[in-house]
């Protein structure tokens, strides 16, 4: 059996971190997937989709994404419910995400002492390829 679903899509808003009562971290956020048609005006459809992340991850997307952002998501779809005020039963459908590629820079990303720290460990703030171009020489290819 296979539950893999992979997206590539933009934020609709600012992801929502919090902590449960064990310390363990939670992002959720709804991403905008395009439908690669149009509908009967002629006008492109999304589909808006439900994203959680847990632990470092969760923190890694509460601290880098932001509305816009162009992210890709590969995780599993799960279907959860619960019952609500008036006693009838809800249920969500979302993709726990165990991988989030972050597609774009970030321009305006909080900078806190740990921010800093993994920002450089992500790119962010410097471009590896920027200045003279990388000269490659044929002793330097493998085959």
């Amino acid at each position: 059996m296979i539950n893999r679903w992979i997206g590539i899509g933009r934020l609709t808003k600012d992801p929502d971190m919090r902590y449960l009562p064990n310390g363990t971290a939670v992002t959720s956020f709804t991403l905008a997937v395009d439908r690669p048609f149009t509908n009967s005006n002629g006008e492109k459809e999304a589909d808006f989709i439900n994203i959680v992340t847990w632990r470092q991850l969760a923190e890694n997307c509460a601290n880098y994404l932001r509305k816009g952002r162009l992210c890709a998501v590969e995780g599993r779809i799960q279907v959860r419910h619960y019952d609500n005020n008036e006693g009838r039963r809800v249920y969500v459908t979302e993709v726990v995400a165990d991988n989030v590629r972050f597609l774009e820079r970030g321009e305006n990303v909080n900078h806190t002492s740990q921010n800093s720290r993994n920002n450089a460990n992500y790119g962010l703030q410097t471009d590896p390829f920027s200045g003279k171009p990388l000269e490659i020489g044929p002793d330097d290819i493998p085959f």
